[in-house]
């Protein structure tokens, strides 16, 4: 694969190709996942719940980031890096600079953030400093104790307001958007509404992309299933040929189905 960017994630939803995105915490299963035709790769977070043991994004730090993504950074085979930055990292623009720093240092492409409109001021601040932002809307799980639990978001009179945050965060200089839990029309409107690409993640089957967690995506990750998880590694016979189904699909638009998404 040729080494993937944003000029060529934004030709993709131009040309109205769906690229796929999965997360990845080591120089492993980055080769892996981006030989399998991957884009984009995400250090996510996540792994304070799925390598960590933890029961929820909060406790990981911008040194434990920084450190899977310099180990993604060396198993990558041209996929486009993101990484996230953790539960109160950039409660501040000058916060926000300082961790997004040591995370392209590290070896990120792009950084993401989760918030609505009120990111705007650290939005424009990075990108102005050569930073590229990805934004994430909707269900934010580095705030699930204020939404009270994982909930879909986005319903209703709210479904205004994050289509309005999402417009407000692409002119702050968001150069991608990242939908999660929110009803499909709505993800579908907000890629319309917005030249940028968006990711979506049980956010319906009309985002430019889809990402998922690579335990949930395997089967191995233990509890309650999402309902916006397929588990690929359950019709294929190797971890390689899963992560391939996985990306397959994705751009042949058979996943996700009505199944994974909301109303």
């Amino acid at each position: 694969m040729k080494n993937i960017n944003l000029h060529t994630l934004s030709q993709m939803k131009s040309e109205g190709k769906k690229f796929s995105c999965l997360t990845a915490y080591d120089a492993t299963f980055a080769q892996l996942v981006s030989e399998a035709g991957v884009e984009v790769i995400l250090v996510g977070d996540s792994l304070g719940m799925v390598l960590q043991g933890n029961d929820s994004t909060l406790p990981v730090s911008v040194e434990e980031m920084a450190y899977h993504t310099a180990c993604v950074k060396k198993g990558n085979k041209g996929a486009f890096i993101m990484a996230d930055l953790p539960f109160m990292s950039y409660s501040t623009p000058e916060q926000a600079m300082d961790s997004a720093a040591a995370l392209m240092q590290a070896g990120a492409h792009i950084v993401k953030l989760e918030g609505a409109a009120w990111l705007a001021d650290s939005i424009s601040l990075l990108s102005e400093r050569g930073v590229p932002v990805c934004a994430h809307l909707g269900l934010t799980p580095q705030t699930v104790n204020v939404l009270g639990g994982y909930r879909v978001q986005g319903r209703g009179e709210a479904a205004e307001q994050l289509l309005n945050d999402a417009k407000a965060l692409e002119q702050a200089g968001a150069a991608m958007l990242l939908l999660e839990c929110v009803p499909a029309d709505l993800a579908k409107a907000v890629t319309e509404a917005v030249s940028v690409p968006v990711i979506g993640i049980g956010a319906g089957a009309d985002t430019d992309a889809q990402v998922l967690v690579l335990h949930d995506m395997l089967g191995v990750t233990s509890g309650r299933k999402p309902r916006f998880v397929k588990n690929f590694l359950a019709e294929t016979d190797s971890i390689q040929a899963a992560v391939s189904a996985y990306a397959e699909a994705v751009h042949n638009q058979t996943f996700p189905q009505p199944e994974n998404w909301f109303e």
